[in-house]
């Protein structure tokens, strides 16, 4: 599912609410998943071992906090339904909403895409940033509650542990700690400890599955002038694996990452960061770094070995009590800059579930999200396989959708319209099948005619 296959969040659709809920992780999508669970519960806690202050910090818990992040539409939707006025919290603290479709100069497959008929709103800012403001809300609600330095050290459970009924902990002050909850929500992201919970409570673990794309980039931020607001991304087509992007910040910066796939691993060195950005097919980035101070000479780096999915959607027994969100879910390549807006669907898909009652909730949110993540991971991974580096599971069909997606990329260089059709899939805003529609097949077929006139 896309934000377009999916109703809005709708706060009447909750009409009971009652208990305790626990959220382990202050991630965007554990504050997301907070949030709605306020809808249903008296009282929400959210739980993370990293101080929670308020002020824009990047947390050790989010190691890419420094890299370019991308609020897709999801994303952006989501904010402001929970969040109305989010938008205008992100201008007063320097923030960016850009029109993606002016403003974004987006090069893939040899050229950029032409310019969308219609208006493509996107946030820009840091990851910190964009939680910080989250966060902020959620301290304004009475029934939530954040607390930082915890750490979660297991679940509570019955006898039977067929209902998992609070998590343990270690708080600030290094003190044992346990609190019960009705509901638990792991938010922890890759390194969830959800399955060997499972496995050493006689439970089935998901199967996992991993596509190696042996990731690694390089991020500085730059200074920039207030009346820039420019965004830049080049996407990597094969046999090239290098790519990058620059998005305008808080603070008048742009903060430029460069990636390499499959081993071709940027440095992190000024010289050597300077030498791999002029090394791509347009000059952009490049210029960014040759021409704008740096916002301090450190160069953070961030490996990303492979995308991985968990199918709990497949379990057949499964505890009370306890769901599973965001990356603890699936992560995926983070080129794509989709893991903020795939955990604003999955808090969506949440306030769906919780809307029809609690019976057999993790069965049915389970579904609901292995609904989202299969769009977002044909997608995804799909693009991965372009590369015969790649290692995992090719999804089938992944050859022949990529060859449509070339010849519709080809289009996009010259036709606005294919162009916010593609755009619009890229931002999870509608799904793939909508390039198959009449009006964009026949454009993309018309230009692949004109190519051998």
């Amino acid at each position: 599912m896309t934000l377009d296959d999916v109703a809005r969040y709708d706060a009447d659709r909750v009409t009971e609410r009652d208990g305790h809920a626990v959220v382990v992780g202050a991630s965007m999508a554990g504050l997301l998943a907070g949030r709605v669970l306020a809808d249903a519960f008296e009282s929400v806690t959210v739980l993370d071992r990293d101080p929670l202050p308020d002020e824009r910090v990047a947390r050790r818990g989010v190691p890419q906090a420094n890299h370019v992040h991308a609020l897709l539409e999801p994303g952006r939707v989501m904010l402001e339904d929970l969040f109305p006025g989010y938008g205008d919290d992100l201008l007063a603290e320097g923030g960016v909403i850009m029109d993606a479709s002016k403003k974004l100069d987006l090069y893939q497959q040899g050229d950029f895409l032409a310019e969308s008929p219609h208006e493509l709103p996107f946030y820009c800012a840091s990851r910190p940033l964009f939680e910080l403001l989250v966060r902020r809300r959620m301290r304004e609600r009475d029934d939530v509650t954040l607390r930082g330095e915890c750490h979660v050290t297991g679940y509570r459970s019955d006898d039977e542990a067929s209902t998992v009924t609070g998590v343990t902990l270690v708080d600030a002050a290094d003190e044992k700690d346990s609190l019960a909850a009705d509901l638990v929500v792991d938010a922890t992201g890759r390194t969830s400890r959800t399955p060997t919970w499972l496995e050493r409570n006689g439970y089935p673990t998901p199967e996992t599955e991993d596509v190696g794309v042996d990731l690694a980039y390089s991020t500085v931020a730059v200074e920039r002038p207030a009346d820039d607001d420019r965004g830049y991304l080049v996407v990597p087509s094969p046999p090239t694996t290098r790519g990058g992007t620059a998005v305008p910040v808080e603070d008048e910066r742009w903060i430029v990452t460069v990636f390499g796939r499959h081993g071709d691993h940027p440095p992190t060195d000024p010289a050597g960061l300077r030498e791999f950005a002029a090394s791509l097919p347009t000059a952009e980035i490049r210029e960014l770094l040759d021409e704008h101070e740096w916002d301090g000479e450190e160069i953070h780096q961030y490996p990303f070995p492979a995308s991985k999915r968990r199918y709990y959607e497949d379990l057949d027994r499964f505890p009370d009590g306890l769901l599973v969100t965001g990356d603890a879910v699936a992560s995926f390549n983070p080129i794509y800059g989709q893991g903020m807006s795939v955990a604003a669907l999955d808090a969506l898909q949440l306030h769906h579930a919780l809307a029809n009652g609690r019976s057999d909730l993790q069965s049915r949110f389970f579904d609901r999200v292995a609904d989202t993540v299969d769009v977002v991971w044909r997608m995804t991974v799909g693009a991965d396989f372009e590369y015969a580096e790649t290692e995992g599971e090719k999804p089938p069909g992944t050859d022949l959708l990529n060859r449509y997606l070339s010849w519709v990329v080809d289009a996009a260089h010259t036709d606005g319209h294919v162009s916010e059709a593609f755009t619009r899939v890229l931002r999870l805003e509608t799904a793939p099948t909508s390039l198959m529609r009449p009006s964009v097949v026949g454009r993309v077929a018309g230009a692949k005619v004109r190519e051998y006139v």
